[in-house]
């Protein structure tokens, strides 16, 4: 399999830059340049599997900052409008710390971290959070059900799982031209 071969790769080049006293926290971004190959799948060769795995990180963030925002706005009686913009600042405060955790992990400033995490998870989430509300405002009544109504939670598993299923295209896409997760796969050890 080809992108084992760049993992191993990836990691040799990694092990002789920190050899050498240039580890991630000091290197410039010349140093760089030989993780692009890692991540810069050819167009079509990157699998369905990456692609859904790519968008399930970037849903569970999401998700978490959805469900929290609409159970915070919904149970402060916050009216719709007030209750989804609470909704989609916390879905992508959560999208963004999920990633970012993954990569401070990784060793990589935070500097660095958050601009990855902006490249890598921005329109992936900007896709789902237009699907998932977009569902929720078409959705007769969903807009005015409560946290006790089976409608509030049916309606936004629904929204999650169409947002799910339209932004793994999305992903396969970005990652297919080093875009994307692909960004953050060259700080994956």
């Amino acid at each position: 399999m080809q992108h084992d071969t760049r993992d191993e790769e990836h990691q040799q080049h990694h092990e002789h830059h920190e050899h050498h006293g240039q580890g991630h926290g000091g290197s410039s971004h010349a140093d760089h340049s030989a993780h692009a190959g890692h991540a810069a799948h050819p167009p079509g060769r990157v699998g369905w599997a990456m692609a859904a795995r790519a968008t399930l990180h970037c849903l569970t963030g999401c998700a978490i900052g959805e469900i929290l925002g609409m159970v915070i706005g919904t149970a402060l009686g916050w009216g719709n409008t007030e209750t989804m913009v609470l909704a989609i600042v916390l879905a992508f405060f959560f999208g963004y710390t999920l990633t970012l955790r993954s990569i401070l992990k990784a060793g990589v400033d935070f500097r660095t971290a958050f601009r990855v995490a902006l490249a890598a998870d921005t329109l992936s989430i900007a896709v789902m959070e237009l699907i998932d509300n977009g569902v929720i405002v078409l959705w007769p009544g969903a807009m005015d059900a409560q946290l006790a109504d089976a409608l509030f939670w049916g309606a936004l598993a629904l929204s999650l799982a169409v947002a799910f299923v339209v932004t793994t295209p999305v992903n396969k896409w970005m990652i297919g031209r080093g875009k994307g997760h692909a960004v953050v796969h060259r700080y994956h050890h």
